[in-house]
């Protein structure tokens, strides 16, 4: 039968006068046609061919051209012809893809999957090859391996449609995750097992392996979990430790894998001698508290690395930001010990060309610039240019930061200082919003600029209009009013608050108030302010006070030793120590305060104010991070005032204090069982952070889980707190930084409540960016 095709074929090409191009015929190309094309343009294929109209061909190049046209991918068969001094190509066209169905993928989403399918060449208008489909089965079942899903099943079909196009579609039974099983550690001796795994990010199943994924095997996670090994023992003096074998099994059904781990510890070597050598560009006496090894002590990987990297840093901030600094090891194998030398290459001394700034298209130049501590042309220093990134992650103008150092093209000792930032919305309209039983909803705003005009300087504007406060604030800081960064600012508020709407102690205030505020920096991390306030005050009872007053009506009480108008002049000064690495969303570092505040004598009110708050950020690992926080705040009188203020009174409870408990609701209490505040207060804050668990959203939520403790207390009369009385509070909290600004909120269980305490389970605030 093929023999009667193939005549049936030469005698069609006879009759039509063609002939098929043989061995050793030599001619002219005097045209060229190309029959069979449909999608394709005639100069697509004469682009790719590798002969030309007046070229002489001879019938041995013919397997080179139809190579030429095959490697282009378009063509499933080619054929070249002749008739007279007329080369003909004929081809046949690979049918083009119509439309791509992907049904049964719940683990991976279909949008990415079909870019990822682009990307390898399977996408809609394009020509269809079914090696590549065949290559894209291989690589979605490499995908689901990774995602531990061994019993995945793929099939796929090509259904032909008019016009030489296919249909393609992919069916994916992904059938259930693989979970370890076990995990076995063969040949530890020196350490437990269990210790030993407590360094593996893989785990058997668990109680939150739903939301970790741990118990889901993966080649990249076992080879990072035996890297953690490895370095578990070299950290403790096994500088012959070997892992001999790894094995990974699976049950026939594909729904359990054990994992076998073979090693050899080896011998505990200690450090014999520590030595330094290489170009000493700086004195030998700075190299030395750097280096944390002792002689005698055990070796550590860890600490020999970590001694070279302070050395290159050491260097680094002294202008050599190429230094290279090796630790060599030399081990006695008889006596087990290791000498380490510290070999010192600090290369040439580099010099900042250039400090130039990108993305800041609102915020002016030199608002960046006067926060940077890395100068053009001094010694380039690492340290410093962190420092720059903090202070400039710190100004809260901005979402990202990023620093490059590219070296100088054509120069050996220069670099420039790219810092690339992202902008926020320079205005916030923030919103307060908390709920009770009692109260209801309670609404306040404020609008404000913390990026005036891109100048630095803020500019806000407060108005609260809740059922128990309206306040008014106008206020102004320039943060650079010198150019050593002394700040002034001006303050200009009214507040008309009634208390008994917050369910406090029964009496309403009308303040106004007039100031100005110097701030000095100390250091990078300190700044002192200095205060100077004028305070106009109206007090009134919630109603007429009786003639005997009751022992618990403070309020009246107040009326009738201080009167009920009062102009007093305040000064204050405070001081401030803020290390975070960031304002919003720190994971290191902290901030403190001490404040001190006191009504100069001659003032209608004569008291002080003292204030201590520090909170910190301690890094767990790459995902949690511990936060502490302590808050202790005192006042009192002098002179012939009797008692402190109600309105300057500390208060607890709420989202900022003890969670799980009403704003203002912890402390003593007047005779109508109000909340009165008093003048002690102290409140502790233990929380740990992480990250959402989404890839998509981590960097703009942050969950925590918290315990709370705090309360008020009163000295007046020389009475004694008692710490017995301190409120404890656990629960969780979230905060998004969402489009709309920033929400925070927390789920709050009071854990030692007493009869009369007002809780308050689920509290959040949220604000507005423009």
């Amino acid at each position: 039968m093929k023999l009667v095709n193939t005549l049936r074929g030469l005698f069609l090409t006879l009759a039509l006068g063609l002939s098929p191009l043989v061995l050793g015929e030599t001619f002219v190309v005097k045209d060229i046609r190309v029959d069979g094309l449909q999608r394709i343009s005639p100069g697509t294929v004469f682009n790719y061919l590798p002969v030309k109209i007046g070229q002489e061909i001879e019938s041995d190049e013919t397997g080179d051209i139809i190579r030429a046209l095959f490697k282009t991918g378009f063509f499933k068969d080619v054929k070249l012809e002749r008739k007279d001094d007329v080369l003909i190509v004929f081809v046949t066209e690979r049918p083009a893809i119509a439309q791509i169905d992907i049904e049964g993928n719940k683990s991976l989403e279909t949008e990415p999957l079909l870019l990822a399918l682009k990307d390898i060449g399977l996408a809609e208008g394009r020509v269809f090859n079914r090696s590549v489909l065949a290559r894209i089965e291989q690589e979605l079942q490499r995908q689901y391996f990774n995602l531990g899903k061994y019993a995945v099943k793929l099939s796929s079909t090509v259904t032909p449609l008019e016009r030489n196009r296919v249909a393609i579609g992919i069916e994916i039974s992904e059938g259930v995750s693989a979970r370890i099983k076990k995990i076995n550690i063969i040949g530890n001796s020196a350490f437990e097992e269990e210790d030993l795994l407590d360094e593996f990010s893989l785990n058997t199943t668990g109680f939150l392996s739903s939301f970790t994924k741990d118990d889901q095997y993966s080649r990249e996670k076992l080879s990072g979990d035996l890297e953690k090994l490895r370095s578990y023992y070299l950290d403790r003096g096994f500088i012959n430790f070997k892992i001999t074998s790894t094995q990974v099994s699976i049950t026939p059904d594909k729904k359990d894998i054990y994992v076998t781990v073979n090693i050899d510890e080896g011998d505990v070597y200690t450090i014999s001698d520590i030595r330094l050598t290489g170009d000493l560009v700086l004195e030998k006496e700075k190299f030395f508290p750097m280096i944390r090894l002792v002689r005698g002590e055990v070796f550590s990987r860890k600490q020999v690395v970590g001694s070279a990297e302070r050395i290159s840093a050491l260097l680094g901030d002294n202008g050599y930001a190429f230094a290279n600094v090796n630790s060599i090891p030399d081990i006695d194998e008889e006596k087990k010990q290791v000498a380490v030398t510290y070999f010192v290459d600090p290369g040439k001394r580099v010099y900042v060309r250039r400090v130039n700034m990108k993305g800041n298209s609102d915020t002016r130049d030199e608002v960046l610039r006067r926060e940077m501590r890395q100068m053009e042309a001094a010694w380039y220093s690492a340290e410093q240019v962190t420092r720059s990134r903090e202070r400039l992650q710190r100004l809260g103008f901005f979402d990202e930061v990023n620093v490059e150092t590219p070296a100088v093209p054509g120069s050996t000792d220069e670099v420039d200082v790219n810092i690339s930032v992202v902008e926020k919305p320079m205005g916030n309209l923030m919103a307060g919003l908390g709920f009770s039983q009692s109260d209801g909803v309670i609404f306040s705003t404020s609008l404000s600029q913390k990026n005036f005009l891109g100048t630095g300087k803020q500019v806000s504007l407060a108005f609260d209009n809740s059922s128990s406060n309206t306040h008014y604030r106008l206020g102004y800081v320039n943060p650079y009013y010198t150019i050593d960064g002394i700040s002034r600012g001006f303050t200009l508020s009214y507040q008309k608050t009634d208390f008994d709407e917050v369910d406090t102690a029964k009496y309403l205030t009308d303040t106004a108030t007039a100031g100005v505020t110097f701030g000095v920096p100390i250091t990078e991390t300190d700044r002192v302010n200095f205060t100077a306030d004028l305070i106009g005050t109206d007090f009134k009872p919630n109603g007429a006070c009786p003639a005997t007053i009751a022992a618990k009506d403070y309020v009246c009480q107040f009326q009738s030793e201080n009167g009920t108008s009062f102009l007093d002049f305040k000064i204050g000064t405070s001081w401030t120590r803020d290390s975070r690495d960031s304002s919003l969303m720190p994971t290191k570092g902290g901030r403190q305060s001490l404040t001190a505040s006191i009504t100069l004598p001659g003032s209608d009110l004569e008291y002080y104010k003292l204030a201590y708050k520090h909170k910190r950020y301690f890094p767990l690992n790459n995902t949690f991070t511990l936060a502490l926080n302590g808050d202790l705040a005192y006042g009192d009188v002098y002179g012939d005032t009797s008692r402190l203020p109600l309105w300057e009174n500390y208060f607890a409870g709420g989202i900022k204090t003890v969670r799980g408990f009403k704003d203002y609701s912890l402390g003593p209490r007047d005779n109508n069982n109000d909340p009165v505040g008093a003048n002690v207060r102290v409140v502790g804050n233990a929380e740990i952070f992480f990250p959402a668990p989404f890839k998509l959203i981590e960097r703009s939520i942050r969950l925590g889980v918290f315990l709370d403790a705090g309360n008020v207390f009163s000295t007046h009369g020389g009475a004694d707190f008692d710490l017995g009385e301190i409120r404890y509070s656990t629960g969780a909290s979230a905060l998004w930084l969402s489009p709309m600004g920033a929400l925070g909120m927390s789920l709050g269980l009071p854990l030692n409540d007493a009869s009369g305490d007002d809780t308050e389970i689920f509290q959040f605030t949220f604000g507005t960016a423009f």
